[in-house]
């Protein structure tokens, strides 16, 4: 008889997936989808145009409804999400300084920006400090690059002190040195146990800095880790289902 070998249990879910299904008017952006995400993984959501990967994340957050199924939270996280939406969703020309637009992560402790302590301040120099915006504290959004105005709302994401981020193609139409200095952002959020979920494209980029992934078609492909979820075999099952739903055969 050979050593006795015990297996580790497998971590516990951040976030499960339970037959969930989502619909727009008549039409169906995500279907019976079962996943499960671990806590403290860095998590992305890749798939086809049109595929529901936006559509999970407003699950998540709250901001649209199952038809059927659930969405489980794990309950180390409570209410401690934070969501960063894709920038076309921002209005750019609000009149807000960038030290504000910082500020407003710490709404959900103090319910209105007066109550923001000195302390708070601090804090949210420091997160600007942190992602490369010192000395643009009083700068108006609206003057900012796509890339600046990024490295502010990942500020914002910082003063929330959230347990789960769930950010919407957060490099999209960023600049490399954006990218990466945002990249590292993540890993910190990482290394601190952090469980992390965001949209993304970019395929080498994900098998480069991610842990896990969710691999959609409006249904879930695949989802574990990386290198069991982006095969071969996986990606070209998620182009036929969109091939299918575009000729409208599914």
């Amino acid at each position: 008889m050979g050593p006795l070998v015990v297996a580790e249990p497998p971590p516990a879910p951040a976030v499960s997936f339970e037959a969930v299904t989502v619909r727009y008017g008549k039409g169906t952006a995500v279907r019976h989808v079962d996943a499960r995400i671990p806590l403290g993984t860095l998590t992305a959501v890749i798939g086809p145009n049109g595929a529901g990967k936006s559509t999970l994340l407003n699950v998540v957050s709250g901001i649209k409804r199952t038809a059927a199924g659930r969405v489980v939270l794990n309950s180390c996280i409570g209410h401690r999400i934070a969501y960063l939406p894709q920038q076309s969703a921002l209005d750019r020309s609000f009149p807000i300084q960038v030290l504000d637009l910082v500020l407003l992560g710490a709404w959900e402790r103090t319910h209105s920006l007066r109550r923001v302590s000195s302390i708070d301040r601090q804090r949210a120099r420091g997160a600007l400090g942190a992602v490369g915006l010192t000395g643009l504290e009083d700068r108006p959004i609206g003057s900012l690059s796509a890339g600046q105005l990024q490295r502010a709302l990942f500020a914002r994401l910082l003063m929330q002190d959230a347990q789960l981020l769930l950010l919407d193609e957060p490099f999209n139409a960023m600049d490399s040195r954006t990218t990466q200095d945002l990249l590292e952002v993540l890993k910190s959020w990482h290394r601190e146990g952090r469980t992390v979920i965001a949209v993304l494209h970019d395929m080498e980029q994900v098998r480069a800095h991610f842990t896990h992934a969710i691999l959609l078609a409006r249904q879930c492909v695949a989802c574990g880790l990386i290198r069991t979820v982006l095969t071969a075999e996986n990606l070209a099952r998620a182009r036929d289902m969109a091939a299918e739903w575009a000729e409208g055969t599914a």
